[in-house]
């Protein structure tokens, strides 16, 4: 017997958007789970991303260290990587802080908003930022790149089914950014 291909799906810093379309796959996303084991996820009860995965889809950008941590061991892990959204794919709305120092994104967002939100703090719970904000492929190899915020379920679906048959779909035909 044949194992199953593994899919683990990831969100890095983005808005969710791509998972939310993930999710609009509805009841192809039962046909889906049919075919493959979906091993990690937001969907999946598992804190550690495990060893020998198919295909991972990559949602959002490398903003932070912990992001950076992730992405390594994601790539180290994942035979076919997927760089899921404009935000995976450009860095997109993240990147829009790369214009500022670190500090004067931080004051801005706990320093200067407590005003508008009491009881705000800066906690040093908050992952330590990158400098700067990169697309997933500035950082580890992508093998697919699907750009869109978010992709629409008929692409995400379209592109599972190409992958899982072994081919790289021609991406391009379907999707564009910010489509």
């Amino acid at each position: 017997m044949t194992r199953r291909p593994r899919l683990a799906t990831v969100w890095l810093d983005g808005c969710s958007g791509c998972h939310m379309s993930f999710l609009d796959l509805d009841e192809r996303l039962l046909a889906l789970l049919e075919r493959v084991d979906l091993v990690y996820g937001p969907l999946v009860d598992s804190k550690e991303f495990p060893e020998d995965v198919d295909v991972t889809l990559v949602e959002g950008a490398v903003s932070t260290r912990d992001d950076l941590e992730r992405i390594h061991c994601i790539r180290a892990r994942t035979r076919l990587l997927v760089a899921l959204g404009d935000c995976a794919v450009t860095g997109n709305v993240p990147a829009l802080r790369n214009r500022f120092p670190v500090p004067v994104v931080l004051a801005r967002a706990y320093v200067e908003n407590v005003a508008r939100q009491p009881g705000t703090t800066f906690d040093a719970e908050v992952p330590p930022l990158l400098d700067q904000v990169r697309p997933v492929h500035q950082v580890v190899p992508v093998d697919v790149h699907v750009p869109g915020c978010p992709p629409c379920a008929d692409t995400i679906a379209w592109v599972l089914d190409e992958v899982l048959a072994g081919r790289r779909p021609a991406v391009g035909t379907r999707t564009r950014f910010g489509a």
